[in-house]
């Protein structure tokens, strides 16, 4: 009998931060003006993390990698929490000044965004950390939400992937993020039926509740304890002639106090 063969154990690669960005209905502007909006949108996120000091993501081999219309960012996992916070919010506020500028003849541009973080072999983008990027980025709930920025008037919808969101929101990383900025909702792609993940999303300026009514895949919010049944009065059988009255406030009236003969004060309610 021939001996088993044993393979070598495979190293994890290292972990690395993740962003992925993508324009609404690229793919509907006259092709004459893709370059130029592509080269906006560019500059934006360009301009936009040097705002923040997250490093340029051209600057690691294979840290920049063109979608078409849009792009996957790469940067070292210690940034996690500065690609939440502040960069989600000075996104859109870019987004925001460059509509107020906006040529008549420019397109309206709009992003979705999903930040992540996990293993990832440089320079090939071998690895799940990748697929789950764009996924997030394409999940019905991300692109749902972009119709919640779209009436805010807002102009970027993201989402975070679990461990991005604990690594960064829940540690209390994001000064000016708490977990109410955030819904929870699972992150499905029409096209990859296999794929679900739970994420959160977020728009800015906007809370998580503000955001759930736009999305099919909001996840229920955990169910309040029930409250503990209160014993019930034994009802008052009136007096000839009386009534049972229930007051909200002090009885002032003369007219009114002079004639209660039977007062009970049911502190229930207190």
């Amino acid at each position: 009998m021939d001996a088993p063969l044993h393979a070598e154990p495979l190293d994890v690669p290292a972990e690395l931060a993740l962003v992925a960005i993508d324009m609404e209905k690229y793919s509907q502007i006259p092709e004459a003006k893709m370059a130029a909006a592509r080269c906006d949108v560019d500059d934006i996120v360009t301009t936009t993390l040097a705002e923040c000091q997250l490093p340029d993501p051209q600057e690691l081999p294979g840290g920049y990698k063109d979608s078409g219309d849009g792009a996957i960012l790469l940067f070292p996992p210690s940034v996690l929490a500065r690609l939440v916070d502040p960069l989600l919010g000075r996104l859109n506020a870019a987004l925001v000044r460059y509509e107020q500028q906006r040529l008549a003849s420019s397109p309206v541009l709009r992003l979705r965004a999903s930040v992540h973080v996990g293993p990832l072999s440089l320079p090939d983008h071998s690895g799940n950390a990748i697929n789950d990027t764009t996924r997030l980025l394409d999940s019905q709930a991300t692109r749902q939400a972009l119709s919640a920025a779209k009436d805010s008037g807002g102009f970027l919808a993201a989402a975070l992937s679990e461990i991005a969101y604990q690594r960064t929101v829940h540690a209390g990383r994001t000064p000016n993020l708490g977990p109410h900025h955030f819904l929870e909702a699972a992150a499905r792609v029409s096209n990859k039926p296999g794929f679900e993940q739970p994420c959160r999303i977020h728009v800015p300026s906007l809370t998580g509740p503000a955001v759930r009514p736009y999305l099919t895949d909001a996840t229920s919010p955990t169910a309040a304890p029930a409250s503990v049944p209160q014993p019930t009065a034994p009802p008052t059988t009136p007096a000839a002639g009386g009534g049972t009255f229930q007051f909200h406030g002090q009885v002032s009236d003369s007219t009114i106090a002079d004639h209660i003969e039977t007062l009970r004060i049911d502190r229930r309610q207190q």
